[in-house]
């Protein structure tokens, strides 16, 4: 059987904890961030989050604000409280709530980011990534997969290869805005197959009008560019696309010819 290498942010999966109160939002919000490569913790309480914190490590925290008991506001005071571990961890508060009033306290309390409900999952996965880049501006934010790299900090693409008799080859992979959007969605969902409405999905953030037929566009040119260093853009018919390596023979071939 092949085996695909995972899509990874500074070669881990991210760890998130959610706090929501509503089974019903949070049970979408979870498969959704799951989906998205995140391992998801759920908690239902400030009072059990303040607990899980104290136990556990996370790199990046969504809070609602309007909470049972110690409401989100006053558990964020709390996380930003000196000697709290998670002190500095970024937090997205989402929540209800879209008055001023709640939006600058919150903002003041210490949330990075505030998005008001209903959301759209895109916008708040991009959100996220962000915070995350924002946070670990020391380092890269890497998304990989074989032999290509997707720094998401310096938003640049390569291809690094070891042949024999050569030194390490790096080469920049040139995209286009909706290109890098295609190939960041496929990383970050490989080696699953991402399906052609969820990429339509991430492109009409560019693109309101953005139609079924231009995101075939979009992966055939990125095909081309993604074949000559050892990478396919598979079609999975009836479903969308996927990444894949070529056989070590086709691969070699196609790097020699690249460089």
């Amino acid at each position: 059987m092949q085996r695909w290498p995972k899509a990874r942010i500074r070669g881990q999966m991210m760890r998130l904890l959610l706090v929501e109160d509503d089974l019903m939002v949070a049970s979408g919000m979870k498969l959704g961030l799951t989906d998205a490569g995140y391992a998801v913790d759920w908690v239902s309480s400030a009072e059990r989050a303040l607990q899980v914190l104290v136990e556990e490590s996370f790199d990046i925290a969504i809070l609602d604000i309007g909470l049972p008991g110690l409401d989100g506001l006053e558990l964020l005071s709390r996380m930003r409280s000196k000697g709290m571990a998670c002190a500095s961890m970024p937090v997205l508060v989402l929540t209800a709530r879209d008055g001023l009033h709640d939006r600058v306290r919150g903002l003041d309390l210490g949330a990075d980011d505030y998005m008001v409900k209903p959301y759209e999952l895109p916008e708040l996965l991009a959100r996220l990534r962000a915070l995350l880049r924002r946070s670990q501006a020391a380092n890269s934010a890497l998304l990989t997969f074989g032999p290509l790299e997707l720094d998401t900090a310096a938003r640049s693409a390569c291809a690094r290869s070891v042949l024999e008799g050569r030194s390490d080859q790096v080469q920049l992979i040139d995209l286009g805005p909706r290109e890098w959007t295609v190939l960041e969605y496929l990383l970050i969902h490989a080696p699953k197959p991402a399906s052609k409405d969820k990429l339509l999905q991430a492109l009409t953030g560019w693109d309101k009008e953005i139609t079924p037929n231009a995101v075939e566009v979009y992966v055939s040119r990125l095909r081309a560019k993604l074949e000559p260093h050892g990478v396919a853009l598979r079609s999975i018919r009836g479903f969308g696309y996927r990444l894949d390596l070529l056989s070590p023979e086709v691969q070699t071939a196609s790097m020699l010819a690249a460089v």
